[in-house]
């Protein structure tokens, strides 16, 4: 299994980014896929995730600027941020997990991490 992620970089505050993961080795549609963040001296967070039937989770910061999305055909899961503020800035990393949206929602419920992208957001 490997997921690999594109789309970090740098913003200004009130700036959007998208976020791409690419799956590949496994049976991708019956998996929830999500999106975790981690900042500097901080413990890893959920931040949105999304299972087999489009359902889908967000972290309370996030408060409408996200929205996730999967795309079943092309094996990926995108992030797109709006909005984006200088608290948004961290690690942000694909996760994947055979089952439903819950395991989106702790780092315990996770089977597979991408190796993240960087997303730093200025004023």
């Amino acid at each position: 299994v490997q997921l690999v992620e594109s789309g970090g970089g740098s913003a200004q505050a009130g700036g959007s980014l998208r976020l791409t993961c690419v799956g590949s080795g496994y049976i991708y549609t019956r998996w929830s896929m999500g999106w975790f963040r981690q900042a500097p001296d901080s413990e890893r967070e959920p931040v949105a995730g999304i299972d087999m039937e489009g359902r889908t989770y967000y972290g309370d910061f996030v408060k409408g600027r996200f929205t996730i999305a999967r795309d079943d055909a092309k094996n990926t899961v995108t992030l797109q941020m709006n909005n984006l503020k200088p608290e948004d800035t961290a690690m942000y990393y694909c996760a994947a997990a055979e089952g439903g949206l819950a395991q989106m929602k702790a780092e315990e419920g996770v089977d597979y991490w991408g190796k993240g992208t960087l997303v730093t957001i200025s004023v």
